[in-house]
Formats: structure tokens, C-alpha cells, sequence
């Protein structure tokens, strides 16, 4: 099947993936004075007195924005925030699937930092939580940390953390299978944008000591020119051996791959200098930095993509379901490293006895996966303290 033809004949057929649906009667005299006037001003007044109410008299429990400025769209890049909207509807389409969570596109017309910023805060009085979406580095940084500041609700920036909570999932698992220790490997993440830089930085928190990350012109180092913030932060916590010079390098002796990047920036002889029962994770989209097929054949022991045709899929489609539905189920104020270490645990957890070299990973669309991370995700916003009720 070709798929962007077929999607495309799709979409002019279903005229949009999610839709709204009335939860009360609307039929009756009675029923309309009780779901709007004059009934209705008893639960305004109430929330004009105290607006946490506002979660449990309305729907606010259970919504979330799924917020983008088209500027980092798939593989695709900048589209604009319209053109974006497939995506975001498709993405709202699985938080209710897998989550049980109301979420909708919101798509907005400026690149301005401080623009978006306020518009989110502005509106962010109808949602229990925000989730970020296809917004380019290093703006998207400032964004959610600026709004992490300033909000009381979770505020995610999926790109990021959701890829960095997934791609753990895996490591966790692929380490067990080629019988390395997490602490013991040496990793390269080659794409040193939102998604590259976030999951160094949880693979940090996870005990990984030997990281390096690379862009398209080579090794992050501690000086290197032409570094933005976010990279010159990470400079002075990876690489720490100082290697200098390209993705090639810094890929010699490597345990584990970790492709974020570009299609086909990975060759086969690159793979052959890695350790033995090297990992590879090559989840470039639509195109990897190599192929499955080419990985294994040069020695890889695990291989995991993007793609949903070859088996060890990694996709954040397992992180954020759960984790939102954990977070507002317990009416979180943020998401935190505590959750999405639980997050990370229980979706590689769930794989259970059937974890092998072709299955580190639960399949996307099993709901029992979802709710496993859900219910981690909630506990652990309980113990660190995150959680309102």
C-alpha cells in the first residue's frame, strides 16, 4: 500500500479524525435549564469564588491542547501551523484512543516566543494540562520552560520529552537483551535539535555517563563554534573524552546508536566500529539514518525504527496517552523527571517475558501498555509530591 496516497484519499473522506460529542441530555425544557439557563449561573458563580472548581463542575479535568506553530512538522519541517493541523488532529486522535483524554489542535499564526507564550496562557484557564507539539529548537526550549514557570498545570513539550521517554523504554530493554549494563554504555545521538538534546538529558538522569551528541557537522564539544544554548549546555556534560570530528568518530566503539536526525547519514561501516551486540536506533522519519535490513547485516544485535513496518517501532504514541491520562488523573501540577522515569519503566516492564531482540517494546496500539504507564505516572506524582488530589 502507498500510504501518503491512501492517507491523503482517507483525510478527503473523513473530513477531520476527531470531533466534539454532548455528554448530557439537551432535549427538555428541564434538561436545558439545568445544562445551560438559568441552572448554569449556580456552577459560574461557584467557580468565580473559587476557580479550582472550574476541574471538577467542567470538562477542564480532562482536556488538552495539542499546541503547535507548524514550524517542525514530522519529517516535513516548516509547514506553518495550518498545514500542520493533520497531524495535530491525528495526535488528539490517540490521546482519546489510548487515553480516554479530549484533546484539540490548536494551531497558532506566529513564530514569536513571546507571542505563543501568552496566547497559551491566555487560553490556558480551558485545559488541565498543555502539550506541545512540532515546535522548532531552540525556540521550543524557551517556550515550555517559560511556561513550566508560569503555568500550574503540565505542560509537556512532546517532541521532546515524549521521544526521550520512549527511546529509554527501549535502551532499558535493548540492555537486558545484549546483557549490558545502562551505566557501562557509550551512546551517540546524532540530531542535537529538541528531541537529540532532551533524551541526552534524561538518559543522564537515567545513569547513562558516556554520552555524545552530534548535528550535521559533527561532535558537540565543550568550545565548539556555532553552538545555541541548549547545545552549549549539553556540551559541558557530554563528550566528555573531548572527541572531536564527525558523526564516523564518534560512532567508533560505541555500544548504542541513536538516530534523531537525517535519512541515510548512518553506512554500514559505520556500524561495523561499534562494540559488539551494538544497539542501533535509527528512528529518522519518513527515511532512517539506516536502514533495519543494513543495520543487522553489519552486526547490529537490536535494531529499532520509527516505523510501524518493521518490528521495535520507538514512537512517543506510548508515552503520551498514559502520562497525560496519570497527570490528570490526579489533577497534576507538572510533569517531572519522577513521572517520566515511571513512564519509562513501565512501558519497557510491560514487554515482560516476551522481551527479545525483535520485541523491546509493547505494541502502540495495546491499551493495556497505556494504562500501565498511566498508573505509574500517577503514583509517582503522588510520592514526589506533584499531585493535587
Amino acid at each position: 500500500m502507498n500510504y501518503r496516497l491512501e492517507s491523503l484519499k482517507k483525510h478527503k473522506e473523513w473530513h477531520g479524525k476527531i470531533e466534539t460529542k454532548v455528554r448530557v441530555p439537551v432535549d427538555s425544557r428541564e434538561a436545558l435549564s439545568l445544562a445551560y439557563t438559568p441552572g448554569v449561573a449556580e456552577p459560574c458563580l461557584a467557580i468565580k469564588d473559587d476557580p479550582e472548581k472550574s476541574f471538577e463542575l467542567t470538562r477542564r479535568w480532562n482536556t488538552v491542547p495539542v499546541i503547535t506553530d507548524g514550524t517542525a512538522v514530522l519529517g516535513l519541517g516548516d509547514i506553518g501551523p495550518v498545514a500542520g493541523m493533520p497531524v495535530m488532529e491525528g495526535k488528539c486522535a490517540l490521546f482519546k484512543a489510548y487515553g480516554d483524554v479530549d484533546a484539540f489542535p490548536i494551531c497558532i499564526a506566529s513564530k514569536d516566543v513571546d507571542e505563543i507564550v501568552n496566547t497559551i496562557k491566555l487560553i490556558s484557564g480551558s485545559f488541565g494540562g498543555i502539550n506541545l507539539e512540532d515546535i522548532s529548537a531552540p525556540r521550543c526550549f524557551e517556550i515550555e520552560t517559560r511556561l513550566k514557570r508560569e503555568l500550574d498545570i503540565p505542560v509537556f513539550h512532546d517532541d521532546q520529552h515524549g521521544t526521550a521517554v520512549v527511546m529509554a523504554a527501549a535502551l532499558i530493554n535493548a540492555a537486558k537483551v545484549v546483557e549490558k549494563e545502562l551505566g557501562e554504555l557509550k551512546i551517540v545521538i546524532n540530531g542535537a535539535g529538541a528531541a537529540g538534546v532532551a533524551i541526552a538529558k534524561y538518559l543522564l538522569k537515567l545513569g547513562v555517563a558516556d554520552i555524545i551528541l552530534c548535528d550535521k557537522f559533527g561532535t558537540i564539544y565543550d568550545g565548539a563554534e556555532g553552538m545555541n544554548e541548549a547545545q552549549s549546555s549539553m556540551a559541558k556534560v557530554t563528550n566528555k573524552s573531548g572527541v572531536k570530528g564527525l558523526l564516523a568518530d564518534a560512532m567508533k566503539g560505541a555500544d548504542v546508536f541513536i538516530g534523531v536526525s537525517a535519512p541515510n547519514c548512518v553506512s554500514q561501516d559505520m556500524v561495523k566500529s561499534m562494540a559488539p551486540r551494538a544497539i542501533v536506533f535509527s528512528c529518522a522519519n519518513p527515511v532512517p539514518e539506516i536502514s533495519r535490513k543494513a543495520a543487522l547485516e553489519a552486526g547490529a544485535a537490536v535494531v529499532g525504527t520509527g516505523s510501524t513496518e518493521f518490528p521495535n517501532q520507538i514512537n512517543n504514541v506510548l508515552v503520551f496517552p498514559g502520562l497525560f491520562r496519570g497527570a490528570l488523573d490526579v489533577r497534576a501540577r507538572d510533569i517531572n523527571y519522577e513521572m517520566m522515569i515511571a513512564a519509562s519503566y513501565a512501558i519497557a516492564g510491560y514487554v515482560g517475558d516476551e522481551l527479545s531482540a525483535d520485541h523491546i517494546l509493547p505494541f502502540a496500539y495495546d491499551k493495556g501498555a497505556h494504562e500501565a504507564v498511566a498508573q505509574a505516572v500517577a503514583v509517582a506524582a503522588a510520592k514526589s509530591g506533584m499531585a493535587r488530589k
